[in-house]
């Protein structure tokens, strides 16, 4: 690290013995050597994977322990990772540092500007290794290989009713609690689902349509 000593300024610099690299810390060569030299010294004794640092090891133990110690001062939300809940504050704050250099539309997550710019540039990386379809997102991806897999992860905790996508469930948990969220701002007549709302539109329309012809 860099310090005073009158008016000179010493750099204390150490190297790697394995690359041409230089450093300011004494222990960055030990870790970037380990990393180039893909050394993974730590396992999990859970899953088995492997990492090159111990605290990405404990960090990862967290996806089985379900421990969530980082909470949001704000919403008392809780994340696995600081990194998450740094992130996610910015949705209280309103802050958006990245921005789409095509349409200038600003994102609070970096990641998600990247799937944003997918738009653009038609880019669609996940293919289904079963059909081939692609698609711009991951989560997507795995979300449709539940047509070939038949996989039903939603499941109602009043008639035991499954369903592929969660969306899905909400709605037909309205059956069993009554719930009408969507309303006609003309009739105000109120619906389960908002595509049931949107037909319900037509029937307005209708009525304007008739009532211009008399």
């Amino acid at each position: 690290m860099p310090s005073w000593c009158g008016q000179k300024l010493y750099f204390y610099l150490y190297f790697s013995l394995y690359c041409t690299c230089l450093f300011s810390q004494q222990t960055s060569p030990t870790e970037h050597c380990s990393t180039r030299a893909e050394e993974r010294l730590y396992s999990c004794g859970v899953c088995d994977k492997t990492f090159c640092h111990l605290s990405k090891l404990k960090r990862h133990h967290l996806v089985h322990t379900g421990e969530r110690p980082y909470f949001c001062e704000v919403c008392t939300k809780s994340f696995s990772d600081l990194g998450k809940l740094k992130r996610h504050g910015m949705i209280h704050t309103g802050e958006r540092l990245y921005s789409c250099d095509v349409c200038n539309k600003s994102f609070s997550d970096q990641s998600n500007m990247k799937k944003h710019q997918r738009i653009h540039s038609g880019e669609r990386p996940f293919s289904c290794d079963i059909c081939n379809k692609s698609f711009s997102v991951q989560g997507t991806l795995k979300t449709h290989k539940r047509v070939h897999s038949g996989e039903r992860p939603y499941t109602c905790d009043v008639c035991n009713k499954s369903f592929r996508y969660h969306c899905n469930l909400k709605t037909h948990e309205r059956i069993h609690t009554g719930e009408r969220p969507y309303s006609c701002e003309v009739c105000h007549r109120s619906f389960s689902e908002q595509s049931t709302l949107k037909k319900h539109h037509r029937v307005h329309r209708g009525k304007r349509a008739n009532s211009r012809d008399v």
